[in-house]
């Protein structure tokens, strides 16, 4: 049988996190462990955790941010595969044993995503299409936004010794980034069915706190197609996604009276331009 690892990141979350980590003791397979990673709180959580959960492993570091807090975790973590939960999110009670009954006829695919409910401001609502997730070989889709919620994810613990953590620099978008790199190498499984209700609407979520998440997207972009791991259609795709997004943040800047910022991304685009078409 599988080991699973749950890994949570948590920054002054206290009464969410409770809601999060109920949904995991709820689950109809038991994890091997429940890691908690607290980045630097100042409200109860320690004391709510020892209270509530005393069976979770309680990590605490200085706050470094969600990267360096997942990625205390994975490397704290002994399971074969590691299950992420954002401290806002919740599971439905099935949700690992349903991964994994997929995952068993899925051999070559280290990741699985699910279908999830979202609820904004206490009320659910339907995700755009822009958002519509799928499985298998799924690079291209990735390129325009992030189409893997971290809290539906399933990763195979050995994915990170290949492919690398976190990436730390990044302030946001830093799943985005995980996703190209997995999925420019592998297949991914998805299971249509919700697993997850994903929270939104809160001030503290990252989407909230920076403006232009793109600029985050085209330093991701930037780093996997310089990483020398795509080729052919995948690369082009890449730069071509590269290439609109530096173009829409270069007339954003430019209308902002931001001229040199404008003359950056301007750049950028023009040295993406010919990979873009093929060339």
């Amino acid at each position: 049988m599988s080991s699973v690892s749950v890994v949570i990141p948590t920054f002054n979350r206290s009464a969410l996190l409770s809601r999060a980590l109920t949904s995991v003791q709820r689950q109809t397979f038991r994890p091997l462990e429940i890691i908690i990673v607290d980045d630097g709180s100042t409200d109860d959580t320690r004391q709510m955790v020892e209270k509530a959960f005393p069976d979770c492993r309680y990590l605490h570091q200085p706050n470094g941010g969600v990267s360096s807090a997942r990625n205390l975790g994975i490397e704290a973590s002994r399971g074969e595969w590691i299950a992420l939960l954002d401290s806002d999110d919740e599971w439905l009670p099935e949700k690992l044993a349903n991964q994994l009954q997929l995952l068993a006829d899925l051999p070559d695919h280290p990741l699985c995503h699910t279908g999830e409910i979202w609820v904004r401001n206490g009320r659910r609502v339907n995700a755009m299409k822009k958002h519509a997730k799928s499985g298998g070989w799924i690079f291209s889709n990735c390129l325009p936004l992030c189409v893997i919620s971290p809290s539906s994810s399933l990763i195979k613990r050995a994915l990170f010794d290949e492919i690398g953590l976190f990436d730390e620099s990044l302030p946001a978008c830093e799943d985005y980034d995980l996703w190209l790199r997995v999925c420019s190498r592998y297949p991914v499984a998805y299971l249509e069915t919700p697993q997850i209700i994903k929270y939104g609407g809160h001030t503290d979520q990252l989407s909230q706190k920076f403006w232009g998440m793109d600029r985050f997207r085209i330093r991701a972009l930037e780093k996997i197609i310089g990483s020398g791991t795509i080729s052919g259609e995948d690369l082009s795709d890449a730069a071509s996604v590269l290439v609109r997004k530096a173009g829409i943040l270069a007339k954003g800047a430019g209308k902002r009276g931001r001229q040199q910022e404008a003359e950056c991304y301007l750049k950028l685009r023009s040295d993406y331009l010919k990979m873009a078409e093929g060339a």
